[in-house]
């Protein structure tokens, strides 16, 4: 009975920190804002270039990584492996960036603020093997709340949940979870005053 528990309880992780992946998270966020703030061909303007400068070759990256056997998963657990991630992570959000800057004449408050959470993140990893699934969904529950209070609680939730789940799949230690959550609260705390600074 315990064995088949544990089993479930394993499952259910596995299910759980595989969907609320930092990609899915991000892309579901993408989705609400544009249902309640765009028409549909504003968020085909706004979300298309996000998804094809940064979400498709980042996802490419990885799977391609993970064939040729520079990466042990598509989680890119391994702490070494996670060094040339983080680069071309933060490459493909500075092209887009400046992709941005130069078509639209500004600067993308949330790709901004996911940039400093990125280098944070690599920052850590020198010292640490912070969870980025954790510090996504951390930050991703700072978006919906600036747009939805509820949402954002609702995803809070959801980001202590993935947390708890990478324990329980050996992907991160205690310490990491929180390392993580620290880091994205943090830079999510200064995303929500700047955007309430902007607002007003």
């Amino acid at each position: 009975m315990l064995k088949r528990n544990n089993r479930t309880v394993i499952a259910f992780s596995k299910f759980f920190s595989n969907f609320f992946n930092p990609m899915t998270s991000l892309v579901l966020y993408l989705a609400y804002f544009s249902s309640v703030r765009m028409s549909a061909q504003e968020a085909l303007q706004k979300f298309l270039p996000i998804i094809l400068i940064m979400i498709l070759p980042i996802t490419v990256w990885i799977f391609w990584n993970v064939k040729r056997g520079n990466y042990s998963n598509m989680d890119v657990s391994n702490r070494n492996q996670r060094k040339s991630l983080y680069s071309f992570i933060a490459a493909a959000i500075a092209v887009y960036l400046v992709y941005e800057y130069f078509r639209f004449d500004r600067i993308d408050l949330v790709v901004s603020f996911l940039m400093v959470l990125l280098l944070l993140m690599q920052l850590s990893n020198y010292f640490i093997k912070s969870s980025m699934h954790t510090a996504f969904n951390v930050y991703v529950a700072a978006l919906f709340f600036a747009l939805n209070i509820k949402l954002g609680i609702l995803w809070f939730g959801i980001a202590i949940l993935v947390g708890y789940t990478r324990i329980i799949l050996k992907r991160h230690t205690v310490k990491e979870v929180i390392s993580g959550a620290i880091i994205a609260l943090s830079v999510s705390f200064i995303y929500l005053y700047a955007n309430i600074m902007i607002s007003n």
